[in-house]
This record gives structure tokens, C-alpha cells and sequence, in this order.
């Protein structure tokens, strides 16, 4: 059996790209949002829906994001106060500085909540969707081009790109169909506490709920 973690092992830096929500985080920032307005059962359908691979992302992001026409935008102090970051969050992130790696954040959540967090986290790297907001509150719609797999995929490109890390040295983890893009491209994958379609997928599969599970394998493959 070939071992995911040996291509590694040749390379000074690494990229570690996470999905947020429910990977990075605990929570779906859509349904938090979601709650204040009302239609997070709706909602929440629609996303383990999405996740499980049997929509088309884009369409069911338009689709709740919706639901959340005429919501005030002050919500999002509330939604932010919600979030809790995964456990051994902080302790990857120390063994990716201790070791000189980069590590960036895409989602198909909004730009509203996770710039914040990375900031908080000396994070550089960000992408994600952003609500549309007029005279205060959601327009229900998704302002600018929406971050599916395929943009999630391009982003993790780009910050590779930008570090000068080679695509084989980096590592993407997900637990959602909208993951599996970056997956692929990256030189490792993992899926993290995820769906079905993702853990069969990935080359490694981390049942949660610690993130930073992932480091004594990446110690152990690189020596």
C-alpha cells in the first residue's frame, strides 16, 4: 500500500489549506445566520444536502443565502460570538509556524466570519463568499463570484503560487463535496470528521474531533 505521506517528505515548506466550517470550525455559519432569520431547518437540510455531494453547491448556496432576505447585517456580531474554532486548532497552527509552513483558509462561507478568525490567527490567506448587504440588512444574495469546489480548487493554485510552494506540497482538508476539487489537487488530502463521499476520497480520513491529529503523522512521515 502506498504511503499518502511519503511525497512529503521531500519538501522543505509545506501549504496547509482548511475548509472552515465544520472543519476549521464547529459550526455552519449559514445556519447560525440562518437562525436569526428563521429558516434554519430549512436551511440545514440544504446544506447536508450539499455536503453529501447531491446538489450542485453554487445553486444551493443562492438558494439559502435567500432565505435570508431583509435579516439586518448586525446579526453577524451575534453569529461571530457563536463560533468556536475545532479543537487543536491553535496547536496546528503552532506546529505550522514552528516549522515554517503557510496555511490558508477557504469556504464557501462568507469573508464576514472568517476574516476575522484568520486575523485573529495570523492566517494570511483567505477565501470565501460575502453576503450582499443594502441599506443594512441581506439582500439574499451572494455579492461576487461564489467560492465553490472549483474556486476552492483555484484558490489553493493561487496561495501556493504565492508562497512558491510546489502543488505537491501541500496538504488540503475537508469534510464536504465542495472540498473534493482541492483535494485532488493537492499533493495530500485529508478529510476531517466528513461525509461519506469525502472520506472515501481522501488519502488520509482524521474521524475528528481534534484537527491537530494530523501533526504527529506529518512529524512521523517527515522525520
Amino acid at each position: 500500500m502506498t504511503d499518502p505521506f511519503a511525497a512529503l517528505a521531500g519538501y522543505p515548506r509545506l501549504l496547509i489549506v482548511s475548509d472552515v466550517d465544520s472543519t476549521f470550525i464547529g459550526q455552519e455559519v449559514i445556519e447560525l445566520v440562518a437562525r436569526r432569520a428563521g429558516t434554519e431547518e430549512e436551511v440545514a437540510a440544504v446544506t447536508e444536502a450539499a455536503m453529501r455531494g447531491e446538489l450542485d453547491f453554487a445553486a444551493s448556496l443562492r438558494a439559502r443565502v435567500a432565505t435570508l432576505a431583509g435579516l439586518p447585517a448586525r446579526v453577524l456580531d451575534e453569529v461571530r460570538a457563536d463560533v468556536t474554532l475545532t479543537p487543536g486548532v491553535h496547536e496546528l497552527l503552532a506546529w505550522a509556524a514552528e516549522e515554517g509552513h503557510a496555511v490558508a483558509l477557504v469556504s464557501g462561507g462568507f469573508h464576514e466570519i472568517v476574516d476575522p478568525i484568520a486575523h485573529s490567527l495570523g492566517i494570511r490567506y483567505v477565501r470565501a463568499n460575502r453576503l450582499a448587504v443594502a441599506d443594512g440588512r441581506f439582500t439574499g444574495e451572494v455579492s461576487g463570484p461564489i467560492i465553490d469546489a472549483a474556486g476552492k480548487a483555484v484558490a489553493l493554485r493561487q496561495f501556493a503560487a504565492r508562497e512558491d510552494i510546489p502543488l505537491g506540497a501541500t496538504i488540503a482538508i475537508g469534510d464536504g463535496a465542495n472540498d473534493l476539487d482541492m483535494m485532488a489537487l493537492a499533493g495530500l488530502s485529508v478529510a476531517f470528521a466528513a461525509k461519506p463521499v469525502v472520506a472515501e476520497s481522501a488519502d488520509i480520513a482524521l474521524p475528528g474531533p481534534r484537527i491537530d491529529d494530523l501533526v504527529p503523522l506529518l512529524r512521523l512521515a517527515r522525520g
